[in-house]
């Protein structure tokens, strides 16, 4: 199959039409006719080689929604008819046969298949294959395509914690950054019927924090409010791509507390092991959730109304689309049409 994609061909240039011959249909595999692809700051990671691991042409892309176009001769058309709408996340692929597959942790695969790190066959384009078909997640009737798209990404790595660290509903939560992961974090944590306080480094977003379910507002860099908030919580996500200062945002903490990382910081965490031993509080790292996570989140997400709030931009104005981003602009996610 002939592929029409939108490729960068050097680092931080603008997109260009692009094709490709993506070559026989694999057994398991299966092609989708992309309908939306939302724009993740790891798209412009790659796009940018911010993370020196690029190879040009990229094809970014890995927030997924279309409809299966073809399937191969191992998959079964029953539970994945050609013509359903679907959506394909960061994790196109894995080999089932390690123990982290069998054990229904896919996303620790060694031999995933990282749709974001493939260079020239992300989603930004007018079909993308999936790796294997267990991959590829029907979308509930009741999500939109633009919205479902962040939801793949986005919305996975930020509930995935929630089930891992067993955040319950009487849990007094914290979540750092109220931006693209950010804004999902206080709506899934305050449906899952938590007390939410959204934590930020200033002041304007405190409306759009309660709007998605905050029952209180933090502003990081007030050193007062902080220490005053000091053994409030017992978990803290956060979302940002931004060096904190790790021990005052740990002092947050109560007791056997966690903190989860799902922002990529710049630079290495930082940490007194006095912030951390006293108390047995514990880091925790996350990337997006297992097959059984993210059919969960989907789940969870239509029947309780959790929504990204996206952008839609016409393919054709990708740029402004991943300028938006680029900038911090976006409320809350980009979205391309296609």
């Amino acid at each position: 199959m002939r592929v029409t994609a939108y490729a960068a061909h050097r680092a931080s240039a603008p997109l260009e039409e692009y094709t490709y011959e993506a070559g026989p249909l694999g057994d398991r595999q299966v092609d989708i006719r992309v309908t939306h692809c939302g724009v993740c700051h790891t798209d412009l990671g790659m796009i940018d080689n911010e993370f020196g691991n690029a190879r040009f042409p990229v094809v970014a892309g890995h927030e997924v929604v279309g409809e299966v176009a073809a399937i191969g001769a191992a998959v079964d058309p029953d539970r994945l008819p050609v013509g359903v709408r679907v959506g394909l996340g960061a994790i196109a692929g894995s080999c089932f046969r390690c123990e982290w597959c069998v054990g229904g942790r896919q996303q620790h695969c060694p031999d995933r298949d990282d749709l974001v790190l493939r260079g020239d066959r992300g989603g930004f384009a007018r079909h993308v294959r999936a790796g294997d078909w267990r991959h590829v997640h029907p979308i509930p009737e009741a999500i939109p395509s633009a919205a479902a798209g962040p939801l793949l990404c986005a919305g996975t790595t930020v509930f995935a914690p929630l089930l891992r660290h067993g955040v319950r509903p009487t849990d007094r939560v914290g979540v750092v950054g109220i931006g693209g992961l950010g804004h999902l974090a206080v709506q899934f944590f305050a449906a899952w019927g938590c007390a939410v306080t959204a934590i930020s480094s200033s002041p304007g977003k405190e409306d759009d924090a309660r709007r998605f379910g905050a029952t209180g507002y933090l502003v990081g860099r007030d050193e007062a409010a902080m220490g005053a908030a000091a053994g409030s919580f017992d978990f803290l996500l956060s979302t940002v791509a931004a060096d904190l200062p790790w021990d005052a945002y740990l002092a947050l903490l109560r007791p056997a507390g966690t903190l989860s990382v799902v922002g990529v910081p710049p630079a290495p965490l930082t940490v007194g092991p006095m912030a951390l031993l006293p108390s047995a509080k514990t880091i925790s790292g996350g990337i997006p959730g297992s097959i059984g996570d993210t059919r969960a989140m989907l789940d969870f997400a239509a029947r309780h109304g959790v929504r990204p709030e996206v952008e839609v931009f016409p393919v054709a104005d990708n740029a402004a689309a991943l300028d938006r981003v680029r900038s911090g602009r976006a409320r809350y996610r980009a979205v391309l049409e296609l």
